[in-house]
């Protein structure tokens, strides 16, 4: 007698499960600098680490949108929660763009195989044969501890100016040194990975111009040949809207504890709370429309540099709201046992990544828009 395979719900589904308990165990998560166990096993079970991984591996090849709404649900629970999703999902996206040996040795144990990435370009790689001998030390590094492989980007051969690379690493390959000490986020476990003289063959490196700019081959899924540039504010930016949201969920329940304690409204309150509902509503639609716009791979030059600028002022109405939202508790809003304090940290640490900063955002989008101006 054979068994029935068991059913996977949608990705959304699937993640209001683990919001549920993400939010049980985000404050023990907190203390540890780690994410609970369970809670790791849960976001993979429900199948963040599949989502872009190539079929024929047996993961799904799935739409920005979804992964993007998924990932703003665990975040309502818990930001690291919803970081690390994101991180282990984008990072199957990147992994698919290795030649296809290496995927085969990535995805050999199924798609649901936890992936880092290291792609901020640092490091040394020196051509040897049959592959490179690459060192360095990257920082920041969310899951990497968790991971059966990393992405690690440098330049190739060693020096400046030199083009860059995107080298997949086995777990035995690489340290983690723990490094990780924030005041928020803390239990995204982004600490240092360090690879020092380690041989990548060849079949495991692929151009770091492939990961800016995605799959040329049009018969490749839209997640796939989406450049990493008009995604990166999705990934970062999904789980602290999702934050956010978690917040005024908060910030809510407390307010109308209080209206229903002193019998009469908060007019003042009312306000506070409508603007940053209004924010956060406005904040997720836009995110949102980047990922469907991507899904539907509209990649022109202009809409490559709007995506990074509306996520990064999604990011800025998001953590907009959650300081308003913290400030509306008073003092009581900062105790320790509030979760609406823990997302403010949370929100306030993730909105100064460099993804999702509008800063970042700026030169591309000024220079395509003056010179779409000047034609």
């Amino acid at each position: 007698m054979t068994s029935t395979p068991a059913v996977r719900l949608p990705l959304s589904e699937s993640a209001a499960r683990v919001r549920s308990l993400a939010a049980e165990r985000a404050a023990a998560g907190e203390a540890a600098r780690r994410l609970d166990q369970e809670v790791l096993d849960a976001i993979v079970a429900a199948g963040f680490a599949r989502h872009f991984v190539p079929a024929r591996w047996g993961g799904h090849e799935g739409s920005l949108a979804d992964a993007g709404e998924a990932v703003a649900l665990v975040g309502e629970g818990c930001a690291s929660a919803a970081w690390l999703a994101s991180v282990f999902a984008y990072s199957g996206r990147f992994a698919a763009l290795l030649p296809e040996r290496a995927q085969a040795e990535v995805w050999a144990d199924g798609p649901d195989r936890i992936l880092a990435s290291a792609l901020v370009p640092v490091g040394t790689a020196d051509e040897v044969p049959g592959g490179w001998r690459v060192s360095g030390t990257w920082l920041y590094i969310s899951g990497a501890e968790e991971a059966g492989w990393a992405l690690v980007c440098g330049p190739a051969p060693a020096g400046p100016q030199q083009p860059l690379k995107v080298f997949a690493v086995p777990r035995e390959d690489y340290a983690v040194e723990d490094t990780w000490h924030s005041t928020g986020m803390r239990a995204t476990m982004s600490n240092t990975l360090v690879l020092d003289d380690v041989f990548v063959p060849e079949h495991r490196v692929f151009p770091h111009a492939v990961l800016l700019g995605g799959a040329a081959d049009p018969a490749r899924p839209a997640c796939h040949r989406t450049p990493m540039r008009a995604a990166g504010g999705l990934t970062f930016g999904m789980p602290i809207v999702g934050a956010a949201t978690g917040a005024l969920r908060a910030a809510t329940a407390a307010q109308a504890a209080k209206q229903e304690r002193s019998g009469k409204p908060d007019r003042p309150a009312q306000l506070e709370l409508t603007r940053a509902a209004a924010e956060i509503d406005t904040a997720r639609r836009t995110l949102r429309q980047v990922a469907q716009q991507c899904d539907q791979g509209r990649f022109g030059r202009l809409e490559r540099a709007r995506y990074p600028r509306d996520a990064a002022l999604a990011v800025e109405l998001a953590a907009t709201a959650v300081d308003r939202l913290v400030r509306l508790g008073g003092t009581a809003g900062f105790a320790d046992d509030t979760p609406i304090q823990r997302i403010w940290r949370d929100v306030t640490c993730a909105s100064t990544h460099h993804a999702v900063r509008m800063a970042t955002a700026a030169p591309a989008f000024a220079a395509a828009l003056l010179d779409e101006e000047g034609r």
